[in-house]
């Protein structure tokens, strides 16, 4: 962690610090008497520590620690490293509240992270390599609770989706009597694209029977959790549902109907007759990809140029076909791939563009640099369909009739068992296929649904007509409702 890293100085810069009555609402349920010592693992500015008069803070970034100790001088501030202080601590306290660093793993890495995995490790929380320093913040703070002690924290919605939170909550649901996930749908910080959701967990050494899970629509300040709106089994959360709380956002008459589809032995998921994979990574989209006046002014080869679809804005809305290219071509859009071989002869034009000023800055890219021959782009691949990325009212799932290439931009959709395909994906627009993408995808920010590759392997087709599934009515609004959460309102 770094004073330069984005999500660090945003987040110390004040620009995104804790809403008050958030704060104090948090607290107000983690400390249940003033001599109760309370712990904020980043603490900030120290807007948890004033809230109460017994605290102790630990932060990095020396500004933000001198300003927790004008603002709470009589709270105890530490300036440095909270996982190396938390290995070396002796100390234990009865509660904790705040809201951790969201920085993402590309950000959370080298000696800190490996201090950090190797603390949870020891406390029973096995974190993969992909997972966001938030998570092992909380499970170093639950280390430092006396028996029976609580905590509660603001975390990213990710806890209801992410595979990286997983381990966070297989060791809360066997590290406390209770945990509490408070799902809020408006922002509790409207200038981020996080969503936030708050967590609440007592009785440290105990082990949950359940996850309380209670959504709301707007947050209100309180000494107490609202009751749970569900209380999810946890044997159903760990399989029925892969550890993901967001389907617990639905109806339980909508989420019994997806669990029973899921049962279903005839049940299909598009993993099981395609491929979904990224398309290719030229390295440098503004070199390798040209308009077909700038191919033609360079007097490229058509050999050497491959048409590429370049993001989800130019994907039609069915199928691509050699008007959708030739409509590209006449608005000159940049389509056409450059395309060279590993080996064999480069033409003398070819060879002239490559050696421009705009190849020289390309081929010291990351991705060029480390590949032989720089210019060699991999991976290019002809898919049968293509499908959005990010996603606004619907998942996209076009068919590439024209041969058309794509970058990572989009996914690429190998077809392998070709009878199955032709049998499923025209239910691809049926009310329950749009409503399995919603689970199995995620909010990206913007309003958008994201469905990375195995997100949208997992996406499920019923062996009976989806139009038999119960009433269309009630998984349309199911998919109102799923979009409402991820703030699609178009």
């Amino acid at each position: 962690m770094s004073a330069t890293t984005p999500e660090y100085s945003q987040k110390r810069s004040g620009a995104y610090f804790t809403p008050s009555d958030v704060s104090a609402s948090l607290v107000a349920w983690a400390c249940r008497t003033p001599s109760e010592r309370l712990l904020d693992p980043s603490c900030g500015d120290g807007e948890f520590l004033v809230l109460h008069p017994n605290s102790v803070g630990i932060e990095q970034n020396p500004l933000s620690a001198r300003l927790a100790i004008e603002r709470a001088p009589g709270a105890l501030v530490h300036e440095g490293d909270f996982f190396a202080w938390a290995s070396e601590t002796n100390e234990r306290f009865e509660c904790a509240a705040g809201n951790p660093p969201f920085i993402r793993f590309q950000s959370f890495s080298g000696e800190l992270r490996r201090r950090a995995i190797k603390l949870c490790e020891r406390l029973g929380a096995n974190f993969s390599g992909l997972t966001s320093s938030w998570a092992p913040f909380l499970v170093a703070t639950a280390g430092l609770l006396k028996p029976n002690g609580r905590m509660s924290f603001v975390v990213p919605a990710e806890i209801g989706h992410a595979p990286y939170a997983a381990p966070l909550l297989d060791f809360l649901v066997s590290s406390f009597s209770t945990v509490h996930i408070l799902a809020v749908r408006q922002k509790l910080f409207p200038a981020l694209s996080e969503d936030c959701w708050l967590l609440y967990a007592d009785g440290y050494g105990g082990v949950a029977k359940t996850i309380d899970f209670t959504d709301m629509d707007t947050f209100r300040p309180s000494m107490t959790v609202p009751p749970p709106t569900v209380r999810v089994d946890i044997a159903e959360w760990q399989t029925v549902w892969n550890r993901r709380l967001r389907p617990y956002l639905l109806p339980a008459a909508v989420r019994d109907l997806y669990a029973s589809v899921l049962a279903d032995p005839g049940t299909t998921q598009l993993g099981e007759f395609a491929q979904v994979g990224i398309g290719y990574v030229s390295g440098d989209n503004s070199f390798f990809h040209l308009r077909p006046s700038q191919a033609k002014h360079l007097k490229i080869p058509p050999t050497f140029l491959q048409p590429s679809l370049r993001n989800g804005r130019s994907m039609p809305p069915a199928v691509i076909t050699q008007a959708t290219v030739e409509q590209w071509r006449r608005s000159d859009d940049p389509i056409l791939l450059l395309h060279l071989p590993k080996n064999g002869d480069i033409p003398a034009t070819v060879r002239s563009y490559l050696n421009s000023s705009e190849g020289q800055r390309a081929r010291e890219g990351y991705k060029c640099r480390n590949r032989a021959p720089w210019y060699a782009v991999p991976d290019v691949q002809i898919p049968q369909f293509m499908m959005s990325y990010g996603s606004g009212r619907s998942v996209n799932l076009v068919r590439n009739d024209a041969g058309v290439s794509c970058t990572n931009s989009v996914h690429a959709v190998r077809i392998r068992d070709y009878k199955r395909a032709n049998e499923l994906l025209p239910y691809w627009s049926s009310p329950f296929v749009r409503l399995s993408c919603e689970l199995e995808g995620h909010a990206l920010g913007g309003g958008m649904l994201k469905l990375e590759p195995r997100e949208a392997s997992r996406v499920l087709f019923p062996a009976m007509p989806p139009v038999r599934l119960g009433s269309a009515d009630e998984l349309e609004d199911a998919i109102v409702l799923m979009q409402h959460w991820r703030h699609y309102d178009g």
